[in-house]
């Protein structure tokens, strides 16, 4: 049924969407939205040094990547605490105990109606730019780097900035 879903289809990317009474940002691209730069946390960074960090920082959450640049999930204050507080998890244990690894990306140029859809069912969306990278033999691959992170308040925040009405 989820084929049959505009939302979904939109959402990952199977259809342009169609709507024709469409408020005026729904085109705009996520690159406008101004993000600042993400906190990154390595998978090897303990629990109790995330929430050290989150707190220091004044972050909710933060994406977590390998060094070789894999997006691992997000990890978010509260959970942490709460995994930690209940015993679920030991301060000294590395966070990726307690990184979400189901997350939605969004690039830079996607729309923020894309983004929309996604954020009705998600907290929040790693942004990405996707970059050519090329090895010392000359073979080529793309290569997704964390460029923020977004939430529904700051889709929020723009629009109410922004508004054309």
């Amino acid at each position: 049924s989820k084929f049959v879903n505009d939302k979904w289809m939109i959402k990952n990317g199977f259809l342009n969407d169609a709507q024709e009474h469409k408020p005026w940002w729904w085109n705009i691209k996520v690159q406008k939205l101004n993000l600042s730069a993400p906190l990154i946390l390595l998978p090897e960074v303990s629990c109790e040094k995330a929430i050290e960090i989150l707190q220091e920082k004044g972050y909710d959450q933060a994406p977590v990547v390998a060094e070789s640049g894999l997006i691992l999930g997000m990890v978010t204050l509260s959970n942490t605490l709460s995994s930690v507080l209940a015993g679920n998890v030991e301060f000294s244990d590395p966070v990726t105990k307690v990184t979400y690894d189901q997350f939605s990306k969004i690039g830079l140029e996607d729309s923020l109606g894309k983004l929309s859809c996604i954020l009705e069912n998600d907290h929040f969306a790693i942004v990405v730019h996707e970059q050519m990278q090329f090895s010392g033999n000359g073979s080529s691959s793309m290569k997704q780097t964390v460029f923020g992170v977004v939430t529904a308040m700051d889709l929020l925040t723009f629009v109410s900035r922004n508004d054309k009405k």
